[in-house]
């Protein structure tokens, strides 16, 4: 019996899926004409908004390419490393067609709470973001941001050059390939050489100067011709002073330009305003900066080496215990001027693994609170969908939709990185010392990444015996000191009959033990 022709379906590609992604979040944000400004980092969809009360958080949550949300000095969709660059496109122009013609979005209609729910819990968690913005926005934390801003933009290079440069080492150490680790030098070396001169673009443009003569100004450092100068009695070396130079000598060139924007009659500004910027900016970091930013970088990476070597179990367990309040106030993007200096001096920064324990804490006590919650159907289902993203070292999602909304598993999430901290501490301490060679990774994404001055195997498992530590320090702490009493009664209920938890038996089936009882929410 012949069967009647059916429609041909086309394959979904990479494109579609990202555009579909881009398409679902752009009503649920208020539409183009509510989007003022578009940016993205390692994770996040960054964006600012005209009125933030025609956002649907709720609903925005549940997308399923939607790993979480945090207000910040933006408004923060985290997609996750690689999804975020190819939505962010999309995104862009989408709003762009739709500018003109879409309206913005209604306010999402009041719906009847669900107390104790995973949404209940992210509300919380961004009510708890939003005081804590409000507290922190200081000059200083804000400078600080803004260096960080400079510094996020070449993550993705470096992480692809660490890569890289990992890689030519293992083939370097097994003697393969000899033919081409010459070449996988140059591509590994070439950014980290001129690094410089985009932290110097980058710094132009962040602080309002203009970006090319940033980056001519920094493009000084790394000349080779600087060899034959001498500066506080000493001859300059091509690169003194990286990335920290780099930085001061463009903050320069911004003050400068601004200035003689001021001063220039506008018919000779075109000349006269370049060339100022670059001789005076020019010369002072030839016979100051590069100097002093090189005594500056030299400090950094002495101290880092004697911390660990002296300290390394304390120093970890500090390190790491403290690291997942500076990712909850989003200060920890501040330190990838450290990560980058100690890369550029050793080829690897020792610090990163240390902090990447607090990720295997927070990992830890998200699967605790899961055992402890087993009628928490909405809670469970929360924490199964950002747990892959949490072993890959994004803790966005379980820090603002679980641990910091319920209070105590965040501080046993602390607890647990501080463990791993002081467990990979303590092996720097003991000689075996090791590093990234790129920063933007963490948790399980950082293996590769992994360089140190011991056996590639020996570093790789002492990494991983510290992401085991803070797991397992992390759920113990949480399954028996996380929760009060009265937190597990008014957590440990189902309050969406409609949506239970998979795991959860049917209250219904002759193996439940009991119904589903309710209890009082959580205030």
């Amino acid at each position: 019996m012949p069967t009647e022709p059916t429609e041909p379906t086309t394959p979904t590609t990479p494109t579609d899926k990202n555009r579909a992604t881009a398409a679902a979040i752009l009503p649920l944000v208020g539409g183009p004409d509510n989007v003022t400004s578009i940016a993205h980092c390692m994770t996040r969809l960054r964006i600012a908004l005209r009125d933030r009360s025609l956002v649907q958080d709720e609903a925005l949550k549940a997308l399923p390419a939607v790993l979480g949300v945090v207000e910040d000095d933006t408004y923060q969709i985290v997609l996750g490393p690689g999804a975020v660059a190819r939505v962010t496109p999309e995104f862009e122009a989408l709003v762009e067609e739709g500018r003109a013609a879409v309206p913005p979005a209604a306010p999402p209609t009041a719906a009847t709470p669900h107390p104790v729910t995973a949404d209940e819990l992210a509300s919380q968690g961004a009510a708890l973001k939003e005081a804590q913005k409000a507290r922190n926005a200081t000059p200083f934390k804000l400078m600080l941001r803004r260096i960080a801003n400079i510094f996020v933009p070449l993550i993705p290079a470096l992480i692809g050059c660490g890569i890289i440069a990992g890689l030519n080492g293992l083939l370097m150490n097994l003697g393969w390939l000899p033919g081409v680790v010459p070449a996988l030098t140059a591509i590994a070396s070439g950014f980290m050489s001129l690094i410089a001169v985009f932290v110097g673009y980058n710094t132009a443009k962040e602080f309002g100067g203009t970006p090319i003569l940033g980056g001519a100004v920094a493009a000084i450092i790394v000349f080779p011709g600087v060899a034959k100068i001498t500066a506080f009695g000493t001859e300059l070396r091509p690169g003194q002073g990286g990335v920290l130079g780099a930085l001061a000598a463009a903050l320069l060139a911004v003050y400068v330009e601004k200035r003689c924007r001021r001063l220039v009659p506008e018919a000779l500004d075109v000349l006269v305003t370049p060339t100022l910027t670059v001789l005076i900016s020019g010369l002072v970091t030839l016979f100051g900066l590069m100097f002093l930013a090189g005594e500056a970088s030299a400090a950094i990476g002495a101290f880092a080496d004697w911390l660990l070597s002296t300290g390394g179990a304390f120093a970890g367990l500090v390190l790491g215990g403290l690291f997942l309040p500076l990712v909850m106030l989003g200060l920890h993007q501040a330190l990838i001027p450290i990560h980058t200096t100690l890369i550029e001096q050793s080829g690897h920064t020792v610090l990163l693994p240390i902090l990447a324990m607090a990720g295997a804490g927070q990992v830890g006590a998200a699967i605790a609170v899961h055992c402890r919650l087993p009628r928490n159907g909405s809670l469970r289902a929360t924490i199964k969908s950002a747990l892959p993203a949490g072993f890959l070292g994004i803790g966005e999602p379980l820090i603002y939709g679980v641990s910091l909304p319920l209070g105590r598993p965040f501080v046993t999430a602390c607890v647990g990185g501080a463990a791993g901290g002081a467990f990979v501490g303590l092996f720097n301490q003991l000689g075996i010392a090791f590093g990234s060679t790129a920063i933007g990774p963490s948790g399980w994404a950082l293996f590769p990444l992994l360089d140190g001055t011991s056996n590639p195997g020996v570093t790789v498992a002492i990494y991983a015996g510290g992401l085991l530590t803070g797991y397992l320090v992390g759920f113990a702490a949480t399954y028996f000191f996380g929760f009060t009493g009265q937190m597990l009664t008014d957590l440990n209920t189902d309050p969406d009959p409609d949506t239970p938890d998979p795991d959860t038996p049917d209250p219904d089936t002759p193996d439940a033990v009991s119904g589903p009882a309710k209890a009082p929410a959580l205030t």
